[in-house]
């Protein structure tokens, strides 16, 4: 199935730093800024779709350039506060690859994107994982969390299917945004695991510093 045949081409853009979804992972957003909030009632009269993307370093204050890749969410659960704020929830459908920015008359950017590269984040048929030294990898990051001071239920990971469990650690773990990327753009899981395990050899032998893989 084309990816193309189920999401729309043109998409509300979302840049958030060191922030990144994966497929079938939910996560949770409390929207405030003028613009998202434009964004997000744009997207509820539409088809709930919003494209999470990491700004880079470069380009303006308001309006930095983007990195290629990122992943398309579908807004699952909306609740409006008092005090103005959208509080949401959303699924990741699938990443995508930006092809162009698309000018428009709302406060925030909409972008041209192509799914494609990516269609095996919609397709039924699961790939097969070689995660025989997941254990090594859960264990490297426990300490990673617990020497940087960050919290995560590994309980709730118990419940969670593999592929769910790499992708929720690799969305959490207390890496930079260029690491993170670096694991969203791996085509699959196999990948991501080796880069993941890449990743959290250069942490360890450098004493936990925050050193990026080029």
């Amino acid at each position: 199935m084309s990816s193309n045949k189920v999401l729309p081409n043109i998409i509300p853009v979302f840049p958030l730093s060191n922030f990144i979804i994966f497929p079938e992972t939910t996560v949770p957003l409390n929207i405030f800024e003028p613009r998202y909030l434009q964004m997000i009632d744009d997207a509820m009269k539409s088809d709930r779709i919003i494209g999470m993307i990491q700004p880079r370093k470069t380009g303006e204050k308001n309006k930095p350039d983007l990195y290629k890749t990122g992943c398309a969410g579908k807004i699952t659960s909306f609740n409006e506060t008092d005090d103005g704020r959208y509080l949401i929830v959303i699924n990741g459908v699938s990443r995508f690859n930006i092809i162009n920015e698309v000018e428009h008359e709302g406060l925030y950017r909409k972008c041209k994107v192509d799914f494609n590269y990516f269609s095996q984040d919609i397709n039924e048929k699961k790939e097969e994982i070689d995660f025989s030294n997941l254990d090594t990898i859960l264990k490297s990051l426990k300490t990673l969390f617990e020497r940087q001071g960050y919290a995560i239920n590994w309980k709730d990971l118990e419940n969670q299917s593999v592929d769910q469990t790499i992708n929720t650690l690799s969305m959490a773990s207390p890496f930079s945004l260029e690491e993170k990327q670096i694991l969203l753009e791996t085509t699959n899981l196999n990948k991501r695991r080796e880069k993941l395990e890449e990743i959290l050899k250069t942490y360890i032998l450098d004493k936990f510093s925050n050193t990026t893989i080029q």
